[in-house]
């Protein structure tokens, strides 16, 4: 997903998988995914997909450190990979978990957050990906996990959008349902749970409609497709949420540039 880091990163990371792969008795193999600026790494070992998330020794926990874990409580109508088993480690001042999963079984959407084309998914992709995120949503939205803050969404959303948020409705969303994070074929699989949480009504939903806004014809299909959540009241805010985003982070997230100007000319048009 991100480019690999310094030289020094990319060794202390590669030990760091080598040495998780032992741990549970297999062998990286295939290509290796990257986070952003080495923070994690993962990879296909044998028939499984091995993560590694580093931090430094005593800044490590936290929501985004326990996502993964946690995310094993919520049900099983939300597809995502079996997380087996957990490994800490700390060495060198660097603290390590390794987590072991299950193997997707389809490709992601895409090789990067936005899509520049339509993908091609097919209606029964958009019903399950629709009904997942109900039953996601249908979950109490945990206190101690914030995938967006209020007082953040409050900020944000009047300053790059020009609206006012009245009463948020919250809900549990996955945080960062991009089309690099979610699979295809025989239907959709959620990956990277680290940052799950609470967040307003139609915030995954928004994500994938607003990163698709590059392609007018195929954000529109999907803003049909995802209209039993987008079409409720409720679910402006969390749209709102993601377009904010957008336009506060375009000078430093180079696919947030590519989406400003259309994201501009939707919020024109709501």
């Amino acid at each position: 997903m991100f480019e690999a880091p310094a030289p020094a990163t990319v060794d202390r990371m590669l030990a760091a998988q080598h040495h998780a792969a032992d741990q549970f008795g297999l062998r990286a193999t295939g290509r290796r995914v990257w986070g952003y600026r080495g923070r994690t790494l993962s990879g296909a070992v044998g028939p499984h997909w091995l993560r590694v998330v580093c931090a430094e020794a005593g800044t490590e926990g936290g929501t985004l450190w326990t996502g993964p874990s946690t995310s094993r409580a919520l049900p099983a109508s939300v597809p995502r990979p079996d997380l087996f088993r957990i490994r800490d480690w700390t060495t060198e001042g660097y603290a390590y978990r390794a987590e072991l999963y299950a193997f997707a079984p389809d490709p992601v959407v895409s090789p990067r957050p936005v899509l520049d084309g339509d993908p091609g998914l097919p209606e029964a992709w958009w019903k399950e990906m629709t009904a997942a995120l109900g039953a996601l949503a249908a979950v109490p939205p945990p206190a101690d996990r914030e995938a967006v803050r209020e007082e953040y969404l409050r900020r944000v959303v009047s300053q790059f959008t020009g609206h006012q948020v009245a009463e948020v409705a919250w809900a549990t969303a996955h945080g960062d349902l991009h089309y690099g994070n979610v699979t295809r074929g025989r239907g959709p699989h959620i990956l990277d749970w680290e940052g799950w949480g609470r967040a307003p009504y139609g915030y995954d939903a928004a994500t994938l409609y607003v990163y698709a806004l590059l392609t007018p014809e195929t954000a529109a299909r999907i803003r049909t497709e995802l209209s039993p959540i987008l079409d409720r009241p409720e679910a402006r805010t969390g749209l709102l949420t993601v377009c904010a985003q957008v336009l506060q982070a375009q000078d430093r997230v180079d696919f947030y540039a590519e989406l400003a100007r259309p994201v501009r000319e939707h919020l024109n048009h709501l």
